[in-house]
């Protein structure tokens, strides 16, 4: 934007450029980033950010966050990514059999009911 669109070129001439007398515009008056979050600022952070301070839990030490990659998918979204094809030949005898893998998922989570239409295989 340009300088002369700017609020501030309205505000040229009036003493304190609406940031009052008092008060001023100074630089960090309630301190930089999260500073005082269990002082002056514990409202804000008890209200919106509630269990920011503290532990729970047990720590896991050197956690390979590979070792735990499962993305899950619904079953109801399963027939959607299933190709053409297959849909064509699967009868009331015959299941299709699903390798969820192929999609990027590793698991399937579905309601009980559902699971007699299908045959499906994962790694977990």
């Amino acid at each position: 934007m340009t300088t002369r669109f700017k609020k501030n070129r309205k505000k040229r001439g009036h003493v304190s450029a609406g940031h009052g007398r008092i008060g001023k515009h100074r630089k960090h008056p309630g301190g930089r980033g999260n500073a005082g979050g269990m002082h002056h600022h514990r409202i804000l952070f008890d209200k919106y950010h509630p269990g920011y301070f503290g532990k729970v839990g047990m720590r896991y030490f050197h956690k390979l966050r590979n070792k735990f990659y499962s993305p899950i998918v619904n079953i109801e979204k399963l027939w959607s990514m299933v190709p053409q094809d297959v849909k064509d030949k699967a009868t009331k005898d015959s299941v299709p059999m699903i390798d969820v893998t192929q999609f990027g998922y590793f698991k399937t989570y579905a309601l009980p009911f559902a699971l007699d239409t299908w045959r499906l295989r994962g790694r977990r």
